[in-house]
């Protein structure tokens, strides 16, 4: 299986030097894609050395901040473009660990999409205020109660999708951001009638730099999931 991670990057200067050799570690055959959204802090010159330094490491250079969703789905078309049949994404700031990527790989042997859950049994969160804790949690249940996606975890970040998955969604139509994203995703996987399963992890608080929410992406999260139930029962109808 050749896998394909995709780490966007706003800021990580001090995270995607030792993050990248520890992703390049945990399979034989796998690739990392940066997708850098001009980070003035040099982030995209750490990654431009370290794919000069390994044919393995790939980058994406954006001219400017333009959104979590937005890079994802600009790393999607690069897999698809590729021959990559997993597609893995994750965080930039150690708060998803590289050494579950074989774990993401081996469920996706039996399943479309896998996501690594912060809430289910045996997973755990570190050094999370206990404030953000419950504001995740609930905005889960949240999402479950008006969407009906059935997964614990729909706004976590760490993924594995088969290359079906994501030939199949319209990835063009998506226009959400933040946690917003990860839900839009999930939904539009489960509406296609893909196998979604959850693993558990531990997820912890970014080792450097700042966390990238705010406000706007907590109200995009609750307006969204509005918009999706309206668009299952029109569906429906």
């Amino acid at each position: 299986m050749k896998v394909l991670v995709i780490v966007p990057t706003y800021n990580e200067r001090e995270n995607l030097g030792k993050l990248a050799p520890l992703v390049l570690s945990q399979l034989p055959d796998v690739r990392l894609l940066v997708v850098d959204d001009g980070s003035p802090d040099g982030t995209g010159e750490v990654a431009d050395k370290l794919a000069a330094e390994d044919d393995r490491v790939h980058v994406i250079h954006r001219p400017k901040k333009m959104g979590l969703g937005s890079a994802y789905v600009q790393g999607f078309h690069y897999a698809l473009d590729t021959d990559a049949d997993l597609i893995i994404q994750m965080d930039a700031d150690f708060s998803h660990d590289p050494a579950v990527i074989p774990d993401l790989v081996r469920e996706a042997e039996n399943h479309d999409v896998v996501l690594g859950s912060r809430y289910i049994w045996g997973a755990n969160v570190v050094n999370w205020p206990l404030r953000r804790l419950f504001l995740s949690y609930f905005a889960n249940v949240y999402t479950h109660i008006i969407t009906g996606l059935p997964v614990k975890d729909s706004t976590g970040g760490f993924k594995c999708f088969r290359r079906n998955v994501l030939a199949t969604i319209d990835l063009d139509a998506i226009r959400s951001d933040g946690y917003s994203f990860q839900i839009e995703v999930n939904f539009r996987c489960w509406r296609k009638s893909f196998s979604i399963t959850e693993i558990p992890i531990v997820f912890v608080d970014r080792h450097a730099g700042t966390s990238k929410m705010s406000r706007r992406i907590v109200w995009e999260a609750m307006w969204l999931v509005w918009r999706l139930r309206l668009d299952r029962i029109l569906r429906r109808a």
